[in-house]
């Protein structure tokens, strides 16, 4: 028993913010940041949210697939930037769509998330608890950077994918995922509310922590994520073709996250395949977290080039430390 994709759909904010933009707020320029990242443009949440986003990419992915909201067995969402903590943003798009019957969570993954959630769904999927899964990854990482930071304001975008999953009778593909919290420091972001909301003089008392305004934002080592990321992600795309008995060769797309362009050719370079092997949109939506494989995915699906019996690796990588790579067959 395994699980086929069977619809997607995406979601971005109407602004866009091209690298002169952000030009007007960091030193930098569009050549600048082109060259070192292959990013040109990013979109930004200004009237949307990451739950309207997640909302829309969930209806356009049902309409793809034929599927009605009653039909959902389960509601998986891939988010760092909620605007909601309580209820989960998986319980919103169930309101919204009006998935009555489907289990709802979240789940928090980073830039690895959508592959985590894949994984999560298919062992519900095997286990034949559930049967028709909706994933979603939605972002609004806009919120979370910091807009004086050269080394990532650069990168950042918002946006939202989603896929629907159901259960087919065929063999299924073993994922490989790991982390390393003891790395994890290479990408960090405090919560806000990490303070216990006591008055400052009590808190202070008890031996409370204060954090500055920009500890609430996001931090990276970008040097330390970029060599993290050209390691580990070969090493484990390669790890889950052997445990599945499955050559390069036979791989059509390796869909990876979209953090770099960089990253992505140093990746196939280390492979031995084909650059072209490796689609990138990065260059209009920059990095998007967890929404950026199922945002490639839906552009792919939508303009023909995925055909049914393509095989595919779909690999993650980011914060946690955190990476995988799951195979799946279109």
């Amino acid at each position: 028993m395994s699980a086929r994709f069977c619809g997607t759909g995406s979601c971005v904010p109407d602004y866009v913010m091209d690298n002169d933009g952000v030009a007007e707020l960091v030193e930098t320029s569009d050549s600048w940041i082109r060259e070192r990242t292959g990013i040109a443009r990013r979109h930004i949440a200004v009237k949307e949210t990451t739950v309207s986003m997640a909302n829309e990419a969930a209806k356009r992915a049902l309409d793809n697939a034929g599927v009605l909201p009653e039909e959902l067995d389960l509601i998986l969402m891939s988010t760092i930037s909620s605007d909601v903590i309580i209820p989960c943003g998986a319980c919103e798009v169930q309101k919204a769509i009006g998935a009555d019957k489907a289990v709802c969570f979240d789940l928090n993954g980073a830039c690895t998330g959508f592959v985590l959630a894949y994984n999560t769904a298919l062992a519900y999927i095997e286990s034949g608890i559930y049967q028709t899964v909706l994933i979603v990854g939605s972002e609004s990482l806009s919120r979370l950077t910091n807009w004086k930071d050269r080394g990532t304001c650069i990168l950042f975008g918002d946006g939202a994918g989603a896929a629907v999953i159901k259960k087919v009778e065929r063999a299924s593909y073993i994922p490989v995922a790991h982390s390393d919290g003891t790395r994890g420091e290479a990408l960090l972001c405090h919560s806000k509310r990490e303070e216990n909301g006591l008055p400052l003089q009590k808190n202070d008392e008890i031996g409370g922590k204060h954090l500055n305004s920009e500890d609430y934002l996001m931090q990276m080592d970008g040097q330390g994520v970029f060599r993290f990321a050209i390691k580990q992600v070969p090493e484990v795309i390669q790890e889950v073709l052997e445990k599945n008995e499955v050559k390069p060769e036979e791989i059509d797309w390796y869909i990876l996250h979209q953090a770099n362009r960089r990253i992505l050719e140093a990746v196939a370079k280390r492979m031995g395949e084909p650059v072209e092997k490796f689609p990138m949109n990065m260059e209009e939506y920059g990095n998007t977290s967890s929404a950026s494989i199922p945002i490639l995915l839906d552009e792919m699906n939508r303009d023909g080039r995925l055909k049914r019996g393509q095989k595919i690796v779909l690999a993650g990588f980011g914060a946690g430390l955190t990476w995988g790579a799951t195979i799946i067959e279109w």
